[in-house]
């Protein structure tokens, strides 16, 4: 079992000075890595009987493709002769050399564009993948390289879990770390179980559930625009690379933090709420990508759908609750009383009325109750089949799901 908890840094003006170089060394290993990488893709990119006609790339044809192991290998006989390379973790270097081969892979695996170069703002955080025993103290963090950093120790790190590597973060608020804590147990998947509970997400509503409880979006930039564009406004009249236009950028990077901030623990707070409700939850299966290349793209990154969706099933997965995604065609188009299609709905009809059965409701709560359909469905073929008919320990079959009453769980 992998968590990650993450404490404010309060290091000293030589700590804070070492972060920053770290940063400064990790930022030049990404970008000449990337920047040979790319230089080897283009010596190739023209025909081996002809030139280009502009420029050639001139790399020798035995020249194998710099991977991580290369590049590794690279930077350790860099090292012997750079003092500037010296002066920063070599794990850490190693890793940023890692993290470049990963977003490699993404661009031709998964379509992902190209990874680009980092200035000194782009460039925010580093990793040490190893840590000295007990490194973790009341109000101390003991870091290679850095020794005893003080740190705001919010909560204390659980029974049982090992601190394996920890990320410094450079943030628009200070300096944070984030330590990767670890387990040696298995948890296994929460069984379906309790009171299902379907989830209708949209941005009339940011949320509907199945049992008529309807949750308005908070407007978290809209609230803080009008400060935000006066900033911004002013921004455009400083001299690029001036004090004055760096203080500035630093005021807008803090209340960029301060709306995401508010955004997250929103999610956070809600999350929990749907889950002390239920013990079932189903969701449809959205891309949210997508949502954020329409005309109301603004309105979907304000809300942060696939953020929320994340941290639900996560926090389903913390306090013991069935979380499951279910097909997203037709919901708002079906009756959920009697199962009839009801025709496609414009955007401007915000109530659900069957004219077969006359079951009448809100658009996003009747949306809402067809998912809980949908997954209470599922499920009930998934026990079926793992079982073959037999009832298993720990499951409930379809009939009993239907059935199943309001229940509220009680978190000891």
């Amino acid at each position: 079992m992998l968590i990650t908890y993450e404490y404010k840094l309060e290091p000293t003006p030589d700590q804070i000075a070492y972060i920053e170089n770290t940063l400064d060394v990790c930022r030049s290993v990404w970008n000449f890595a990337l920047a040979y990488r790319k230089d080897w893709v283009r010596s190739r990119s023209s025909a081996i009987n002809a030139c280009s006609i502009k420029h050639e790339y001139i790399m020798s044809v035995d020249e194998p493709f710099p991977d991580y192991h290369k590049q590794a290998k690279y930077l350790t006989e860099a090292k012997k002769t750079n003092d500037f390379l010296k002066s920063a973790n070599a794990q850490v270097l190693q890793q940023t050399l890692r993290v470049l081969d990963r977003a490699w892979d993404d661009m031709k695996a998964r379509g992902f564009g190209m990874p680009r170069f980092k200035n000194k703002y782009r460039m925010r955080s580093f990793v040490f993948p190893q840590l000295n025993k007990n490194p973790v103290s009341t109000s101390f963090i003991k870091l290679p390289g850095l020794k005893e950093v003080k740190g705001r120790m919010s909560r204390p790190i659980p029974d049982g879990f090992v601190p394996k590597q920890a990320r410094i973060v450079r943030k628009a608020s200070g300096y944070f770390v984030m330590l990767s804590l670890k387990l040696d147990v298995q948890i296994p998947n929460p069984l379906p179980h309790g009171h299902p509970l379907g989830l209708d997400l949209g941005f009339s509503k940011f949320v509907a559930t199945s049992d008529g409880e309807e949750i308005k979006r908070p407007r978290f930039l809209k609230t803080m625009q009008r400060k935000l564009e006066l900033l911004q406004r002013r921004l455009r009249n400083k001299q690029k690379g001036s004090n004055n236009r760096h203080k500035l950028n630093q005021k807008i990077a803090r209340l960029h933090q301060r709306i995401s901030d508010t955004r997250k623990d929103w999610h956070f707070k809600l999350a929990h709420h749907l889950c002390d409700g239920a013990g079932m939850l189903f969701v449809e299966d959205i891309n949210f990508v997508g949502w954020q290349r329409g005309m109301l793209s603004s309105h979907s990154a304000d809300a942060g759908f696939g953020q929320f969706v994340n941290i639900l099933q996560w926090v389903a997965q913390k306090t013991d609750t069935y979380f499951a995604k279910v097909n997203k065609n037709g919901t708002s188009q079906t009756c959920p009383n009697c199962g009839t299609h009801t025709g496609k709905k414009t955007l401007d009809v915000r109530v659900h009325s069957c004219s077969l059965c006359g079951y009448i409701t809100t658009r996003d709560v009747a949306a809402a109750q067809e998912i809980r359909n949908r997954g209470i469905k599922a499920v009930g073929q998934i026990v079926s089949e793992n079982v073959c008919g037999l009832e298993a320990t720990g499951s409930i079959g379809h009939d009993a799901l239907v059935g199943t009453g309001r229940s509220r769980k009680t978190n000891s």
